[in-house]
């Protein structure tokens, strides 16, 4: 079969449904993501987005729903989705005791590559894996280790890559690193749905999707889903910061009340009762407060508490 459907999306499934046992996975799902787009797929752990992602890519079949990936059917081609998508997943899954080349040739072969030793070094020297070519992988660092298995990824030519929390564990530099490299991997038309928990990486995609226990609360780009939950946000500095967002919790226009560093964030929808509130509380104690624009981690920590886990109960 031949890959068909709309060209404009890499990605384009509606309605997608997972149950495992009496648990409801992923419900409901429709998503789009553009070809040479960076999607961020963000959300809590145990939220769904691996068995999304999975399902996209045809290792996991969904219960109900249909769509694409680069053309195919997600539920009738999804040997044709395998061998042009990369996938990287969660865990690091390549063998300790070979070096970066022979775990790459093992790949290739998986893959039938013709003129693979050409392929795996030019792949390796595009992926600046040079001088770390002859290293045991078992020898790499995290970022390293990241970095070889983004190198398998790209090895049979991928259109889309599907990237599983891929910078977890990894220091900021070599994070920064290799998002520079999915930068200049869209810039040439590849498509890209990774899944991080790091703010600072969502804010580097084109789109974003936030998923909570299955259901998918907003999708947009960061201004759009920041805009989408309507939060005005104050910053209160001064002594006593904890005792404080224990006494504002309760108070009207409050609904979420975050420390980060030396200021206390507090948000919510009623921008007027929240005012009224603040400068009262900075009157009161002597404090220094300012609005301030909420940013993508104010908005995910509001959606996050406001979400039903699909055990029971809110997060």
């Amino acid at each position: 079969m031949t890959a068909s459907g709309n060209s404009e999306y890499a990605i384009d499934v509606q309605g997608l449904n997972k149950h495992f046992g009496d648990k409801h996975v992923v419900n409901n799902v429709s998503m789009r993501v553009r070809r040479g787009e960076i999607f961020g797929f963000l959300g809590p752990n145990g939220s769904g987005k691996t068995t999304t992602i999975r399902m996209m890519c045809g290792l996991l079949r969904p219960d109900s729903g249909t769509g694409t990936c680069l053309g195919y059917d997600i539920q009738r081609q999804s040997a044709d989705i395998k061998r042009n998508v990369g996938y990287m997943t969660q865990r690091f899954s390549f063998w300790d005791d070979l070096t970066i080349t022979e775990n790459l040739d093992f790949v290739a072969r998986i893959y039938d590559l013709p003129n693979r030793r050409d392929v795996v070094r030019q792949t390796i020297a595009d992926l600046g894996l040079t001088s770390r070519a002859k290293q045991l992988a078992g020898e790499l660092s995290g970022g390293w280790k990241q970095r070889m298995a983004l190198a398998a990824c790209m090895l049979h030519d991928p259109k889309l890559l599907l990237l599983d929390e891929p910078t977890a564990g990894v220091d900021p530099k070599a994070r920064r690193d290799f998002w520079d490299e999915l930068q200049v991997l869209a810039a040439n038309g590849i498509s890209v749905l990774v899944s991080t928990h790091y703010m600072d990486e969502a804010s580097r995609c084109h789109k974003l999707a936030y998923i909570a226990y299955g259901k998918l609360l907003a999708q947009g780009s960061a201004a759009e889903v920041i805009a989408q939950q309507h939060l005005s946000s104050w910053a209160i500095h001064g002594p006593g910061l904890i005792q404080l967002q224990d006494k504002l919790r309760s108070q009207p226009g409050v609904e979420q009340t975050v420390i980060f560093g030396d200021s206390l964030h507090v948000s919510g929808t009623d921008s007027a009762a929240l005012a009224r509130t603040v400068s009262a509380a900075a009157a009161t104690n002597g404090l220094h407060v300012e609005t301030i624009d909420t940013d993508l981690e104010d908005v995910f920590i509001y959606m996050m508490s406001r979400s039903d886990d699909n055990f029971g109960g809110q997060a």
